[in-house]
C-alpha cells in the first residue's frame, strides 16, 4: 500500500486487491462533505489519498453507483449499533481495509473491536492513525484469511476470549468463490460465541454487470469478483447460519434520498431477493448461528 503522498506510476486502475480500500474510503470522503452526511468519517480523505481519488476517477462505473457504497456503509453502521445495544462484547471485522468505525462511531470504551487484513494495509493504516485514538478497545491482526489453519487459530483464540461475537465481512464476499465462502462460513459457525455476521451479498445478475463493466480491470488486481449465489442469502444455511434481516440497498438508498433520478424507477422492484437472482439486486444481510 502507499502512503497517502506516494507518486502515481501504474497505468492500471487498481495494482492490487488491497487497493480496494482506497477506493472505498474515497466514496465515504465524498459523503462527509455533504452537509445531509449520513455518517462522518473525517479520515476518508486522508487515507484514499491522490491513489484512491485516481482509481475512482479512471473506475467509473464505481463512481456513478457511489450511491450503493453510502447505502452499504450506512445499513452496517446501523447493524453495528443494534447488536452492540443487544449485547455484543466484541466485532471482529475481516478484511477490515481502511474502515474507521472504531474511530468516528460512538462505541461504548468496554467494546472490543478486531480489525483483520494483509500486514501491507495493516501496516499503512497503523501509519496514517497512529496518533488517532479509538473510542473503543482496538486491536489489529496481520492475516490473509486465505491462510485456513492460520485463520481457524486466531477464531478459535477470539472465540474463547467473546461471550458475544459479531462478525462484519463488508465487501469481502464478492471476492470469494462458493467455496471459499462455504469454507469461511463453516470455520465461522463453529464458534459458540461468534453469534451474529453482518455481511453483503449480490445477485447473479448484478455479479454479471460488474464483471461485464469493471471486470477486468479487478481481473488483473487479482480481485475477481466472484461470488453471487442463486440461493441468494439462503445460501449460508447449510453452513450454519441463518438470515434474520435482509435490507436491499437500492431501497435504502432511496429512502435516504441517495438514490440518483436516474434510478428511481428501479426503486419500484420489490425490496427481497429475485427469483434465480434475474435482476440486478445487493443487500446488507444480518445472519444469526442456527
Amino acid at each position: 500500500m502507499p502512503t497517502p503522498a506516494t507518486p502515481i506510476t501504474s497505468q492500471e486502475p487498481l495494482r492490487d486487491i488491497s487497493e480496494t480500500a482506497l477506493w472505498a474510503a474515497v466514496f465515504r470522503g465524498w459523503e462527509n462533505k455533504r452537509p445531509d452526511a449520513l455518517f462522518r468519517d473525517p479520515y476518508a480523505e486522508y487515507l484514499a489519498g491522490e491513489r484512491g481519488a485516481k482509481i475512482a476517477k479512471e473506475m467509473k462505473f464505481g463512481a456513478r453507483h457511489a450511491w450503493s457504497w453510502i447505502a452499504r456503509t450506512y445499513l452496517v453502521d446501523q447493524t453495528i449499533r443494534e447488536q452492540i445495544a443487544e449485547g455484543a462484547d466484541m466485532v471482529i471485522n475481516l478484511a477490515a481495509g481502511l474502515d474507521t468505525r472504531p474511530y468516528r462511531m460512538p462505541l461504548p470504551p468496554s467494546l472490543t473491536w478486531l480489525e483483520i487484513d494483509l500486514p501491507g494495509i495493516i501496516d499503512y493504516k497503523q501509519a496514517a492513525l497512529g496518533r488517532e485514538r479509538p473510542a473503543c478497545l482496538l486491536e489489529r491482526i496481520k492475516l490473509d484469511l486465505a491462510n485456513v489453519s492460520a485463520r481457524r487459530e486466531v477464531f478459535g483464540e477470539l472465540g474463547r476470549r467473546a461471550k458475544k461475537a459479531l462478525i462484519v465481512s463488508e465487501g469481502l464476499m464478492i471476492y470469494l468463490s462458493r467455496e471459499e465462502v462455504a469454507a469461511l462460513a463453516t470455520d465461522l459457525a463453529r464458534l459458540p460465541s461468534f453469534r451474529n455476521w453482518v455481511l453483503d451479498i449480490v445477485s447473479p445478475a448484478l455479479l454479471r454487470l460488474m464483471q461485464k463493466r469493471m471486470g477486468s480491470h479487478l481481473e488483473l488486481a487479482g480481485a475477481a469478483l466472484k461470488f453471487g449465489p442463486e440461493e441468494g442469502p439462503d445460501y449460508f444455511l447449510p453452513y450454519g447460519w441463518r438470515p434474520v434481516r435482509v435490507r436491499s440497498m437500492l431501497h435504502a438508498a432511496a429512502r435516504v434520498k441517495r438514490l440518483p433520478l436516474w434510478m428511481w424507477p428501479f426503486g419500484l422492484f420489490p425490496d427481497r431477493f429475485p427469483l434465480q437472482g434475474k435482476r440486478p439486486w445487493g443487500a446488507e444481510c444480518l445472519l444469526a448461528r442456527e
